[in-house]
C-alpha cells in the first residue's frame, strides 16, 4: 500500500525513489507549529505546495504538477520474527558516551580505553570519560597487531540478520559477544528506518565498540543519511527548513522514508550522542570507506579530517537548514556508476586510498535487477539475488548495501575483496 500523511509507518519500505519531500511535509515558511494537540516532536503539517523527490546529482526541485505517488511499502515477511527490544534504562542514558567508549551492561573490562577525542554535545553536561590503559599485542617490531578488516553494509534496522551475518564471519559468539578478539570491523552507516529495531542495532555496535577495544580489536562507525535524517527528525521535528524546493521538515521526510515510530519512542540521549559524533568519511588499509557513493563529500573539504570536522561542526552548530543541506547532499547517488572510475578518482585523489567502499545504493538497483517478483519459498519474501559485494568502476568502487530491505542479503564481508 501507499504511506500517506495520516498513516503509520510499516516495517518495511521499498527505496526505490529515495527521499522524496511529502505534500504533508511543505509548509509556508515562518510556520511550523504542529496541529492543536500534538506535540513538536510529532506534529504534521497540511499540503501547501506540491511533492518532489531529490535526484542523485542535482537540488532538490519542485514540479509544476502534482507530486509522484508515494512509496510503495512491503509487508513483513511472515514467519520473520522481531528482535527484542534493547533500549537501555534511564541510568544508563543519563550520561554521554562516545562511539568508542560504550560499555557492555556488566562492567568495565579489564584494560579498556575509551576513545580520547570527544566533541560538545548540545545541551549536555557530562563528565570526561576516564582514562584507562589498554593492552594492545604488539610485534616483534612493537608494532600494534593488527586483525583482519571487516566491513558491514546497511543494516536498516535488521537486528538479527545483522546478529546472524557477524556470526558467519566469526565476529560473535552465540549470544552477540565480540568473539574476533583484534579484528577490525567498520559499519558504513544507516543503522535505521525500514527495518524494525534500529535502535537495538545501534545499541549493539556501540556495546561491540567496547567489547573489541577490551579484546585489543575495534569496532567503529560512519555515519550515514539516515543517521543525519534521524537525528534531524528529533531535532527539528516539523520545523521548516529550506529544501531549495520551497519548503520541508525533517520529521515528515523522516516518516516517508521508512522512520519507525517505535524507534523515536526508544531513542535516549546516548544515541542522539553517539549519531552526532560519527565520522562521515576514513581510510584503512587503502580502503576509502564512506557511507554514500557521491561526490559530493568534497563540498565540505579536501582532506578527510576536513570532511570530518566539518560535518561536526555543522551537527553542532544545530542549524535546521545547514543539517537539512548536509542531508540532502549526502542523500545523492551512483556517481561511480553514472560518471564511471573518473569520479571514484577524483575522491582518492584527495582523500587517499586505492579503492572506495561505500554502502548508500543498494546493489539491485546499481544492477537494475530487483529480484524476483513472486518468492518461491513461500515467506512472501522474493529470493535473495545478492550474495556479495558489487565492484565497479573499473575496480575502483565496492558496493556493500546488499538491499537487506528489499529481496537482497545484509553484507558483512572481509577485506581486501579478492575479485
Amino acid at each position: 500500500m501507499t504511506q500517506g500523511a495520516d498513516e503509520e509507518p510499516v516495517v518495511r519500505t521499498a527505496t526505490l525513489r529515495d527521499f522524496r519531500v511529502p505534500p504533508y511535509a511543505q509548509v509556508p515558511v515562518g510556520t511550523g507549529e504542529p496541529p492543536a494537540g500534538q506535540p513538536a516532536s510529532l506534529g504534521r503539517q497540511e499540503p501547501q505546495v506540491p511533492a518532489t523527490t531529490p535526484e542523485h546529482e542535482a537540488p532538490l526541485r519542485v514540479p509544476a504538477q502534482a507530486a509522484e505517488p508515494a512509496l510503495e511499502a512491503d509487508q513483513p515477511p511472515a514467519g520473520r520474527a522481531v528482535p527484542v527490544e534493547h533500549s537501555p534504562t534511564a541510568e544508563q542514558s543519563v550520561a554521554p558516551v562516545h562511539p568508542g567508549n560504550a560499555i557492555p551492561d556488566t562492567e568495565l573490562p579489564e584494560g579498556y580505553t575509551p576513545t580520547e577525542r570527544d566533541l560538545p554535545i548540545i545541551g549536555a553536561q557530562a563528565e570526561p570519560a576516564p582514562t584507562l590503559v589498554m593492552q594492545r599485542s604488539e610485534d616483534q617490531d612493537g608494532m600494534p597487531n593488527l586483525g583482519p578488516l571487516y566491513v558491514v553494509g546497511d543494516v536498516h534496522g535488521y537486528l538479527e540478520e545483522l546478529l546472524a551475518a557477524l556470526a558467519e564471519q566469526g565476529l560473535v559468539d552465540g549470544e552477540g559477544h565480540w568473539s574476533a578478539g583484534t579484528a577490525r570491523l567498520w559499519f558504513l552507516g544507516d543503522f535505521t528506518d525500514r527495518g524494525p529495531d534500529g535502535v537495538g542495532v545501534i545499541d549493539l555496535v556501540m556495546r561491540l565498540s567496547a567489547e573489541a577495544a577490551a579484546a585489543g580489536g575495534y569496532c567503529k562507525a560512519l555515519m550515514g543519511n539516515h543517521e543525519l535524517l534521524l537525528l534531524g527528525a528529533k531535532r527539528f521535528g516539523p520545523t521548516p527548513v529550506s529544501s531549495g524546493a520551497g519548503t520541508a521538515t525533517f520529521h515528515a521526510a523522516w516518516l516517508l522514508n521508512g522512520g519507525q515510530q517505535s524507534d523515536m519512542e526508544r531513542l535516549q540521549d546516548v544515541h542522539l550522542q553517539w549519531m552526532s559524533r560519527l565520522d562521515a568519511v576514513a581510510e584503512e588499509d587503502g580502503h576509502l570507506l564512506m557511507h554514500s557513493d557521491t561526490t559530493a563529500y568534497l563540498d565540505y573539504g579536501t582532506t578527510i579530517d576536513d570532511v570530518n570536522d566539518t560535518v561536526h561542526q555543522i551537527l553542532t552548530r544545530n542549524d535546521a537548514d545547514e543539517c537539512w543541506e548536509l542531508f540532502r547532499k549526502l542523500t545523492k547517488r551512483f556517481a561511480f556508476r553514472d560518471d564511471g572510475p573518473e569520479a571514484a578518482r577524483e575522491l582518492l585523489s584527495s582523500y587517499g586510498g586505492g579503492r572506495i567502499v561505500h554502502g548508500h545504493s543498494p546493489i539491485p538497483y546499481l544492477l537494475g535487477d530487483v529480484g524476483a517478483e513472486d518468492p518461491d519459498d513461500g515467506s512472501g519474501r522474493p529470493e535473495p539475488v545478492i550474495e556479495g559485494p558489487h565492484v565497479y568502476a573499473e575496480g575502483l568502487a565496492v558496493a556493500m548495501d546488499g538491499g537487506v530491505t528489499m529481496a537482497g542479503k545484509l553484507l558483512v564481508v572481509q577485506l581486501p575483496l579478492h575479485n
